[in-house]
């Protein structure tokens, strides 16, 4: 049917309208929404205004990441009503961004964090960069509603474990009792079980190794995995929450590696536990790392140094400038001889500047500024020290080319200089160097000494039995004891050595605790001759015999004479036999 020509102009005049009426509302909306920049801008200028006025640095979160283990450091509920936020997270250091710093409640909590150990520095910014803070707290999942989910360990419970534990057996004692309470609150009580037996035990690792059918929990005590307990997989299902929640991890992630840290107060002594996840055929597999700043400050002359040694890094570490270089693989305490270079070196002045992966103990007097998988790395830290005029650099590890070149041109400039390099040998540190492209005529000026090291353990004082030196073992000790180039450094033979046997002061393995075996080669003119030729680490021995320095078979051997570790510890660490 047509329509009429008035029908027309009606549905015009309607569809017009309705045009007008959204053109209306479109340029209301456009308009609100320029009025809310507007605002945006305003707030945040008197932001940076209120900044200079109260001398607190102005942050715009909008532009930067939101760290989740800083997060959590402050409850939601709390951060919203004292309009606050914590979004970042160095080490102790926490950062922590506010609009009103002068408020009372805002004061307290700083006070609450710095009594955990935490040293908080305070931001100002506008209400718009803490909404996207605030928005960051689902990324917790249920990290706040669970009772599970607190992300403080009860050091008081962990304490009163540790005194009531006197070995291996009592710990794995109060674990089986542990497991056995009821669901609902025992795996919180677990991970305090198992993080207090692996303090009171001295472990430097928690393994926790899903099976097909149970779960194998392990301590690394000095060196070596000690079975504690099997447990079943739906206490293990829980308890792998638990430590994800604890170390900033996220719960649904199943199938990548995940890394994290958390740490526990514990007789006024804060221990960090770094977190490793992997997953495996049976379930994710968890090892806790325990950096326990007791285990790492020990003095150098305490470390096992022979005593031709020690004088000689000694004299080496009073020098202004050159390169003390420490090598052997990983775990044979590297890290624990630069601390003690650290500390015999360090004095009101010097200045002292560290790269390091991770920052194991904090020295007081000392920038320490640690490494990460989002950039910044050896080389990084290094060329950024540099600019800070230090005397005296450590850098944690060198990892190539361009880091070595760096390192070894910084002790040709003025200052000394600490590193590790992963080596067998001090001689095999000089083809090492070599393949990372650095001269070998730079090289020769600009190290003072290379050390290699390895870790034995050392015999139960309690329990440790004497065997008689004969066979076998007789000539060993005389065919090693014969290549000494200084006869002075052999001790006097006695009639017998000795072996591990087991007690409860040991935890029933035979040893208690670790010492350091050394050698040590000097940059003298035969060494240096040597290394025109690219030469092999064989050569480089043979140069260095005439220093009359210990290799680490022959400390080694010197330590089994005296009594301090056994024949099948030096032959687990190291290869006797040519």
């Amino acid at each position: 049917m047509a329509m009429s020509i008035d029908s027309k102009i009606i549905l015009y005049v309607i569809i017009n309208t309705n045009n007008i009426n959204k053109m209306i509302q479109f340029d209301e909306d456009k308009q609100n929404r320029r009025v809310g920049d507007l605002l945006k801008r305003e707030e945040e200028e008197l932001v940076q205004l209120l900044s200079g006025k109260y001398g607190i640095e102005y942050i715009d979160l909008t532009v930067n990441s939101i760290n989740t283990d800083a997060l959590r450091l402050i409850e939601e509920n709390t951060a919203r009503q004292n309009k606050m936020a914590a979004f970042a997270l160095i080490d102790k250091k926490v950062k922590i961004a506010t609009r009103i710093p002068e408020d009372p409640k805002v004061q307290e909590i700083l006070n609450n964090l710095k009594a955990k150990g935490l040293l908080p520095v305070l931001y100002i910014c506008s209400t718009v960069s803490l909404e996207k803070a605030w928005n960051s707290y689902k990324d917790l999942s249920f990290a706040y509603e669970s009772k599970a989910g607190s992300l403080e360990v009860a050091s008081d419970e962990i304490s009163e474990i540790i005194e009531k534990a006197n070995g291996l057996p009592t710990i794995i004692s109060i674990l089986e009792n542990t497991l056995s309470m009821k669901k609902s609150y025992r795996v919180s009580r677990i991970l305090e079980t198992i993080l207090a037996g692996a303090l009171a035990t001295g472990a430097s690792d928690i393994h926790i190794e899903p099976e097909e059918d149970y779960i194998r929990l392990r301590y690394r005590l000095d060196g070596v995995l000690v079975k504690v307990l099997d447990f079943d997989a739906d206490t293990y299902g829980l308890l792998l929450s638990r430590v994800k929640l604890l170390s900033g991890l996220k719960l649904n992630i199943k199938k990548d590696s995940q890394d994290g840290r958390f740490s526990v107060h514990v007789k006024d002594m804060d221990i960090e536990i770094r977190t490793s996840i992997l997953p495996g055929a049976y379930n994710e597999s968890i090892v806790m790392r325990i950096l326990n700043p007791k285990s790492i400050g020990v003095p150098l002359e305490e470390l096992g140094i022979p005593p031709k040694l020690l004088d000689i890094i000694l004299k080496e570490i009073d020098k202004p400038n050159g390169m003390l270089l420490t090598t052997g693989p990983t775990g044979s305490g590297k890290t624990t001889t630069l601390y003690a270079f650290l500390k015999k070196a360090h004095n009101p002045t010097v200045k002292i500047i560290t790269i390091e992966d991770p920052i194991e103990y904090h020295l007081q007097g000392i920038v320490q500024t640690q490494v990460n998988d989002k950039g910044y790395t050896f080389l990084d830290g290094l060329r950024a020290a540099l600019r800070q005029d230090p005397d005296i650099i450590m850098v944690g590890e060198i990892r190539d080319g361009e880091t070595a070149a760096i390192a070894i041109n910084s002790a040709l400039t003025g200052h000394l200089v600490f590193s590790t390099l992963h080596t067998n040998s001090a001689a095999g540190s000089f083809p090492r160097l070599i393949d990372l492209k650095v001269n070998p005529k730079i090289i020769s000026s600009a190290i003072n000494i290379v050390l290699a090291q390895r870790l034995v353990r050392k015999l139960c004082e309690f329990c440790k039995k004497p065997v008689p030196i004969d066979g076998e073992n007789k000539i060993m000790i005389d065919q090693i004891i014969s290549t000494i180039y200084d006869k002075n450094d052999i001790p006097p033979i006695p009639a017998n050595i000795f072996v591990a046997s087991e007690c409860e002061k040991c935890n029933h393995t035979g040893y208690k605790g670790r010492i350091g075996i050394y050698e040590g080669i000097l940059m003298t003119p035969e060494v240096n001759a040597t290394l025109e030729n690219n030469p092999s680490a064989d050569q480089i021995e043979k140069a260095a015999a005439p220093q009359a320095i210990l290799t680490l078979k022959q400390d080694g051997i010197i330590k089994i004479l005296q009594g301090t570790t056994s024949f099948d510890e030096l032959q687990r660490v190291i290869s006797i036999v040519d």
